[in-house]
């Protein structure tokens, strides 16, 4: 099962695939990004604390440890494949892994003594300076895994943290995944030798004399401590971004356009849908998590009406909690839009689990009053019979392939079909003064006749309410 698992035969990342086509644009961020990929030959051990700087750069060298605890086999195998795909979009270099049949994990090693041991000796013969959990350890169980192996223990929670880390770009994005860190990190912090013992009064703490002198605080007290202030600092920061995405979004209903978010799975493909449909030329890589900011574009119905598309983070089973919390203005988008346009790549291997753990996030900023179009995406690739069993389970889904170009103008219409459609009948006399009036109206209303006489446009149209508010002056 291993070494079917480490072949990546199945998986949603295949480094063989030529992940581009020409409406993806010239894709300058992503040679940035794989400008700074880790790098092997550097130590993995620290020996001066200046060192520090350059641990992004090694090529960790891991081994993954999981469970089967309920499902299938097939479910465990898929579970333990994306889990090395993580690792391997996070920089790492899969060496092993094991796997356990067992009802629940250890209360204090996650695995049992005798896998634990097993574990010990991979780790041993592969020179692995990793080991990565397919599920949240809690801090006890790490610690006992841990004095075990003796290696670095990280779960598949911190696994996803450190890839969100490396490709947040923009400033909302930072803030979000460095609270997400912290809010991980606070109940996990561990004392070593010193940090344990209490500070020192008097001369021995800075010179500080009369005031100072006490028992003091530990140095794992200050840390928690300081980890606490900065949490709430980055909680203000957030709020404090807020409004501009609030009003961006308002001014976009107020000029009645329509909204599609794309939602799904992370890497089935929302990006390269998004570049087809719209020339947008958002980075696309062939690797989980590739997209973390939101991008907004515009677009055309065949009708020629105006509404725009907002690619949104993909998500993964069992998300960390603290990244829905962190992310929740960016699952927002999704939560105003007229349409969720939801992407599930049909050449996985479990197409019906993605489309339950988008479901399950989703639930949280409640969409279920949002129609919903099922875009069944690398279609080129995927087996026939899924594709019929997902075509016929789901009301609105149509099939496409992103880098073919198939299905995409079926799903442009079916999208057209969905959004807000104008439903009230103006009739208006707007003078020329009022260019702007016409224009919305040509943009987001169904215009029946227009005409031009000597007080000005005379427009015969059907717009949706919110326009015709605007337009009632005017009525003829």
């Amino acid at each position: 099962m291993v070494s079917r698992v480490l072949s990546r035969a199945g998986t949603a990342v295949d480094p063989q695939t030529d992940e581009h086509s020409s409406h993806d644009g010239d894709q300058y961020d992503l040679e940035d990004r794989r400008a700074l990929r880790r790098v092997a030959g550097l130590s993995t051990e620290l020996e001066d604390v200046t060192e520090v700087e350059y641990r992004q750069l090694r090529l960790e060298r891991v081994v993954l440890a999981g469970l089967w605890t309920s499902g299938t086999a097939t479910d465990a195998e898929n579970s333990m494949r994306e889990l090395a795909a993580l690792a391997e979009t996070a920089g790492s270099e899969v060496l092993d892994g094991v796997m356990q049949r067992r009802q629940k994990p250890d209360p204090g090693t996650f695995l049992g003594a005798g896998k634990a041991d097993e574990l010990r000796a991979i780790v041993a013969a592969t020179e692995a300076d990793t080991v990565i959990c397919d599920g949240e350890l809690s801090p006890s169980q790490r610690r006992g895994l841990e004095d075990i192996i003796k290696v670095k223990v990280i779960d598949r929670v911190a696994l996803i943290l450190d890839i969100f880390a490396q490709h947040a770009k923009s400033r909302e994005g930072k803030a979000q995944v460095e609270l997400a860190q912290l809010e991980y990190l606070l109940p996990r912090l561990r004392g070593w030798g010193d940090s344990m013992s209490r500070q020192a009064g008097g001369r021995v703490a800075g010179g500080a004399g009369i005031g100072s002198r006490g028992p003091g605080e530990t140095k794992i007290e200050l840390d928690r401590r300081r980890i606490r202030t900065r949490m709430a600092k980055l909680r203000r920061e957030i709020s404090g971004m807020k409004p501009a995405r609030e009003t961006m979004r308002s001014s976009r209903h107020r000029n009645a356009i329509p909204s599609v978010a794309i939602v799904g799975y992370t890497n089935a493909g929302k990006s390269s849908l998004l570049n087809y449909l719209t020339g947008a030329g958002v980075l696309v890589e062939n690797a989980l998590f590739a997209t973390l900011d939101p991008t907004v574009r515009h677009a055309l119905t065949p009708e020629g009406r105006s509404y725009t598309f907002t690619d949104t983070v993909g998500f993964v089973r069992h998300l960390p909690h603290q990244l829905v919390e962190a992310f929740r203005s960016t699952l927002e988008e999704a939560a105003e839009a007229d349409v969720l346009l939801h992407v599930v790549d049909v050449s996985h291997p479990d197409p019906e689990g993605q489309l339950a753990a988008v479901r399950d996030v989703l639930a949280d900023v409640d969409t279920s009053e949002i129609p919903e179009i099922v875009a069944l995406n690398k279609a080129d690739i995927a087996d026939p019979f899924v594709v019929e069993r997902l075509r016929q389970r789901e009301k609105h889904a149509v099939v496409v392939s992103a880098r073919t170009g198939h299905g995409l103008e079926e799903l442009r219409e079916v999208i057209a079909g969905l959004l807000p459609q104008p439903n009230v009948d103006i009739d208006v006399l707007l003078p020329f003064s009022r260019g702007d009036l016409v224009s919305r109206i040509h943009d987001h209303g169904d215009i029946l006749e227009l005409s031009h006489v000597a007080e000005g446009t005379r427009v015969h149209a059907k717009v949706r309410s919110d326009l015709a508010g605007d337009l009632v002056d005017f009525a003829v």
